[in-house]
């Protein structure tokens, strides 16, 4: 049905693409620190986020790796999954890939672990409803 708002399971995985300007890099003309750490904590909020279908947020960030560094003018692809689920947390995955445009060369520059906790009205954790899949209809259960 056209313009039909259906409750489908969440994606599997999140992903969003951000262009690096000369504003969020550092004195060597690449991405600061700080910025991509942001960049990869919006995008584990926005996974955990979909994946509960309720307010997240970030408790902790893990073992975060700096492979290389991203020039201005690059584009960086970020990649977010949740691989685990527990009772109020679950862990989201995030890989940032540089992409130069002019030549499609592709790296991966950083990875990191995020630690998401679902959060009621007043911010203190709360449980999160069960999300799953009928194999027969693919369709939400309850």
């Amino acid at each position: 049905m056209e313009g039909a708002i259906s409750n489908q399971p969440p994606p599997e995985e999140t992903r969003f693409l951000e262009m690096v300007f000369p504003e969020q890099s550092n004195h060597y003309g690449t991405l600061f620190g700080g910025t991509a750490l942001s960049l990869m904590g919006k995008a584990a909020f926005v996974a955990a986020s979909r994946r509960a279908r309720r307010a997240v947020v970030m408790a902790s960030s893990e073992k975060v790796d700096f492979h290389l560094p991203v020039k201005v003018g690059q584009v960086v692809e970020l990649h977010a999954q949740v691989v685990r689920i527990g009772r109020t947390s679950m862990t989201v995955i995030v890989e940032m890939v540089a992409e130069t445009l002019l030549s499609g060369q592709r790296a991966l520059a950083m990875r990191g672990s995020f630690e998401m906790v679902t959060v009621d009205a007043t911010g203190r954790p709360a449980e999160m409803a069960a999300v799953t899949i009928s194999p027969s209809t693919e369709e939400p259960v309850s």
